[in-house]
């Protein structure tokens, strides 16, 4: 994960748009999420999940655009969440962000956290002996 926006509230949902999620630009600068970046969404309140791209919106604005309309209504929360590909040395100082919103989809705080190191093997990947 790069960057997320965790509990933001649908604004609209707007099933004759073409496509994509609509997002406040403050959101976006604060989660490091691109406009025309793939994002998931994720329904907090129905567990509904859909991959679609981010799109600038207007001040406070989530709202589902296209096919993605089906997948909530107003008032629901979302989380909105980007990724990255890294190799073992560009994991190294790497911080994703972690965008926490109000009710009005406002910015209450802004997370930022080291993934951390990566062990050579996983023990859950090794074969088990014959």
């Amino acid at each position: 994960m790069s960057g997320k926006i965790h509990g933001a509230v649908i604004t609209e949902a707007n099933v004759e748009y073409r496509g994509s999620l609509s997002v406040d630009p403050e959101l976006l600068r604060a989660s490091g999420i691109l406009p025309f970046e793939r994002i998931d969404v994720y329904n907090v309140d129905n567990g509904e999940r859909l991959t679609t791209y981010a799109i600038p919106g207007g001040p406070g604005e989530i709202c589902l655009n296209g096919a993605a309309a089906r997948k909530g209504r107003v008032g629901q929360r979302v989380i909105v969440a980007s990724y990255v590909w890294l190799t073992r040395e560009e994991m190294d100082g790497f911080r994703p962000k972690t965008v926490l919103v109000d009710r009005g989809n406002r910015v209450t705080e802004i997370l930022e956290g080291h993934i951390g190191e990566v062990p050579e093997e996983s023990n859950s990947l090794k074969e088990e002996p014959a």
